[in-house]
């Protein structure tokens, strides 16, 4: 299948993967997820990201090969030892300001420029503090989440809360969205008013 065959990949990719089997990390953004939002990340020029959950830097990579020089790009991760690996191979990036700390607090503590794509990979932003990652998101800007379809690594109880975020973003008055079964899950919203 043609959503199978993605070769076009950023160069630090295979390093950033290496690294984080190495690491026995896993929840890693799959290669489907990343050409996603490589491409959502190319249709804002001169753009403001966010990520909300680095990890090690497998989507962020994603998304900086999307993004032009005039962009910018915050990623936000609580776990140092992962976010050494996005520091090490992509921290050379002048677009990209990594952050070691938690979601939620950054959230609450944010008081920049509203941003044009929004990827939330952890709970704060996606299952919790959803509201606090929305008020800054622009008009026409893209709020991403992943991992929608169930997953074996669910915690007991968790496929309710996925379910409980579904019915609200599809309750929402001042958005469009899509649900995909492209990879494991992802829903694309965009905002509206």
């Amino acid at each position: 299948m043609i959503d199978q065959d993605i070769t076009d990949i950023p160069q630090a990719l295979p390093q950033l993967e290496q690294q984080t089997k190495a690491l026995e990390f896993d929840m890693p953004s799959e290669r489907q997820t990343g050409a996603l939002l490589r491409t959502l990340a190319a249709s804002k020029p001169g753009g403001h990201l966010l990520e909300l959950g680095t990890g090690t830097g497998l989507a962020t990579a994603w998304m900086l090969d999307g993004m032009d020089d005039a962009a910018t790009f915050i990623s936000v991760d609580i776990d140092p030892k992962l976010s050494a690996v996005a520091k090490d191979i992509l921290g050379d990036d002048k677009r990209l300001s990594l952050v070691i700390g938690d979601g939620a607090n950054w959230l609450d503590a944010y008081d920049g420029p509203a941003f044009d794509l929004i990827f939330a990979d952890i709970m704060p932003g996606k299952y919790e503090k959803f509201e606090e990652a929305w008020r800054l998101l622009a008009i026409g800007g893209f709020y991403v989440i992943d991992d929608m379809n169930p997953q074996d690594n669910w915690p007991d109880g968790h496929d309710k809360v996925a379910a409980g975020l579904l019915k609200a973003l599809d309750e929402r008055t001042d958005c469009k969205l899509v649900r995909q079964s492209w990879a494991s899950g992802i829903v694309v919203v965009v905002r509206t008013s």
